[in-house]
C-alpha cells in the first residue's frame, strides 16, 4: 500500500538510496532539510521528492515541532533518517507522531559522545577510559596532575565521521589536539556541545557491527572489518564485510554491541556500533550511530549478502515484519581515495572500469579543487567497490586497484 513517508535530509549517498527506495516501493516520500542544503539537490533527486519541508536546525525543538506538524498535515507513516546530526530530532519526531522509533528521552545519547559515555558506563558497556573536559585549563590541570596517560585520544563531544579526532602520544600534544576537537564543525549550524573527550588508547583490530532492532528485538546483520590510518588521525580508509572471526570473537562483539544499543535506547531502526578487539580478546566498544554506517556500508551489503538494507529500514519504520535471511554469501570491499600532498588536484589516473565485480569506481573532488591529506573522513576524494566469492581475492585486488590509482596534485603558489 502506498503512503506517505518523511526522510530527515534526502541528500547523501545513503539519503538518496533510501529516497529511491521508497519512490519504487510508491510512496510518496517527504525531504525535510534547510534552506541552504536544499539548495545543493540535484534535478534527479527533486523528481524523486513528492514534497520537501524547509527548516531551522539551529533550533531543534522548532524543528521537531516543524516536523511534527507537516508529518500531521500528510498523513505521515513512516519517518526515517540516516545522517548523523539528525537521529535524535528524529526520535523525538516520531515520538510525538506515534511512529516506529527510538526512545526519544535517550536518543541523545547515540548522538552527544558524552552522554553516550554516561550510558555506556550504566548499561555496563566495556569502554574506553573516559574523561570529559569542559575547557582547556581542566585538560591542563589533569595533565600535570597525571591523570592523563598516553597514547590517548581527544575527541569533540559531538563531532562525526572522525572530525577534530587526535591520538595524542605526548604531553606537549594535548593542547593542539584539544584546539583540533573545538575546531569541528557538524551540519546545519546545529547547537555544539563545546565539551571534548579524552580517552585511553585502546589497541587493537578496528570492527563495526551493523545491526537492526524492530519493537526491541536487535538482529545482526554482519561484521565489518575497518581499515584506518596510522598516525595522529584515524581516517577510515575501507570497509570489508562480511567477517567472520573465531566464535569466542563474534560472541565478544555481538555481546558488546547488544549492550551498546540497549544503552542509547535504540528500539526501531539501524545502528552502526564500532569496537576494537584486543590481542587478548577483550572487546570494548568505541561509539554506536543509531543509523546505518557510512562510508557506503549499506552498498557493500546488498553486493555481498543481498539484504536491502535500505527497503529494510522502510519497512522497521513502517512497522512491518522484516525478512533479514542473507540471500547469497558473497563479500565486498570499499577502499577511499586520499592524496598525501596538500595543493590543487590535477586529475585521477589509473581508475579500473566498472565491472561486475567492480560495480562503483567514483571520484567526488573536482580536477583544479584543492585538496589535503584527510584529517577526516571528508577529506576523502572517491572510493572503489570491489565484490567476489573469496574474501581474500576481494581485498588483495581492492589493494592491488588502490596501488595502480595516481592522484596527481599541483603545489598552490603562494602570493
Amino acid at each position: 500500500m502506498s503512503v506517505p513517508v518523511l526522510l530527515l535530509e534526502a541528500a547523501g549517498p545513503e539519503s538518496e538510496a533510501l529516497a529511491r527506495a521508497a519512490a519504487a516501493s510508491g510512496h510518496p516520500v517527504h525531504a525535510i532539510t534547510d534552506a541552504a542544503t536544499l539548495a545543493s539537490y540535484s534535478g534527479e533527486l527533486r523528481q524523486l521528492l513528492a514534497g520537501c519541508l524547509v527548516t531551522d536546525f539551529t533550533r531543534p525543538d522548532q524543528a521537531a515541532a516543524d516536523i511534527t506538524g507537516y508529518g500531521r498535515r500528510i498523513d505521515a507513516k513512516a519517518l526515517l533518517t540516516v545522517n548523523e546530526y539528525l537521529t535524535d530530532v528524529a526520535a523525538r519526531s516520531c515520538a510525538a507522531l506515534g511512529l516506529p522509533g527510538n526512545d526519544p528521552e535517550r536518543a541523545a545519547a547515540a548522538r552527544n559522545k558524552a552522554l553516550m559515555a554516561t550510558a555506556f558506563e550504566a548499561g555496563h558497556v566495556t569502554t574506553p577510559r573516559t574523561t570529559i573536559v569542559a575547557d582547556l585549563r581542566e585538560l591542563q590541570v589533569l595533565r600535570e596532575a597525571g591523570a592523563v596517560g598516553f597514547p590517548c585520544v581527544v575527541k569533540p563531544a559531538d563531532g562525526a565521521g572522525s572530525a577534530g579526532v587526535t591520538v595524542v602520544t605526548g604531553p606537549d600534544e594535548l593542547e593542539p589536539a584539544w584546539h583540533a576537537a573545538r575546531a569541528a564543525r557538524g551540519m546545519y549550524g546545529m547547537p555544539r556541545d563545546e565539551r571534548v573527550l579524552v580517552q585511553d588508547h585502546v589497541q587493537g583490530r578496528e570492527f563495526s557491527v551493523e545491526s537492526v532492532t524492530q519493537r526491541g528485538l536487535t538482529s545482526h546483520l554482519c561484521i565489518t572489518r575497518k581499515h584506518t590510518t596510522g598516525g595522529i588521525h584515524r581516517v577510515e580508509l575501507g570497509h570489508t564485510l562480511p567477517v567472520h572471526l573465531p566464535a569466542a570473537a563474534e560472541h565478544a562483539l555481538l555481546e558488546q554491541a547488544v549492550r551498546a544499543i540497549a544503552a542509547v535506547g535504540i528500539h526501531n531502526g539501524a545502528t552502526h556500533t564500532e569496537l576494537v578487539l584486543g590481542r587478548d580478546g577483550r572487546c570494548t566498544v568505541l561509539e554506536i550511530g543509531a543509523r546505518l554506517g557510512a562510508g557506503h556500508i549499506g552498498v557493500l551489503m546488498h553486493h555481498a549478502l543481498g539484504i536491502d538494507p535500505w527497503r529494510t529500514l522502510w519497512d522497521i519504520a513502517l512497522g512491518r515484519p522484516v525478512t533479514l535471511t542473507p540471500a547469497r554469501g558473497g563479500y565486498a570491499t570499499v577502499r577511499f581515495l586520499t592524496t598525501p600532498h596538500a595543493g590543487r588536484l590535477i586529475a585521477v589516473t589509473g581508475l579500473p572500469e566498472v565491472t561486475t565485480t567492480i560495480p562503483a569506481v567514483r571520484v567526488r573532488a573536482n580536477a583544479g579543487a584543492h585538496v589535503a591529506p584527510a584529517t577526516s573522513n571528508r577529506g576523502r576524494l572517491g572510493h572503489v567497490i570491489v565484490t567476489g566469492h573469496d574474501q581474500r581475492a576481494v581485498d588483495e585486488q581492492a589493494d592491488r586497484i588502490l596501488r595502480q590509482i595516481t592522484v596527481t596534485v599541483a603545489p598552490e603558489s603562494r602570493t
